[in-house]
């Protein structure tokens, strides 16, 4: 029986969808979000995140679940806040 993964943060997963997903678009986006929060720091977080995960409705696998639920949840956590 394998060892359960701890949940990515929201840079993790911003990271993740740049590098690993298949797709070059989601890719393209997910970096644009990584440069966006850089240059514009953690105020663009929410924005960038919400960006990605709707970016990356299509993509598929346990990498993406583990992705989009991060992002997911961070979305979530910041419309509550």
């Amino acid at each position: 029986m394998g060892a359960e993964r701890r949940p990515l943060g929201v840079t993790e997963a911003l990271v993740a969808a740049s590098e690993q997903c298949p797709n070059a678009a989601v890719r393209a986006v997910a970096a644009r979000a990584l440069e966006t929060i850089r240059r514009e720091g953690a105020s663009a977080l929410p924005a960038q995140a919400f960006l990605v995960l709707s970016a990356a409705a299509g993509w598929r696998g346990d990498r993406a679940e583990a992705v989009k639920d991060a992002l997911r949840r961070f979305v979530e956590a910041d419309a509550q806040s």
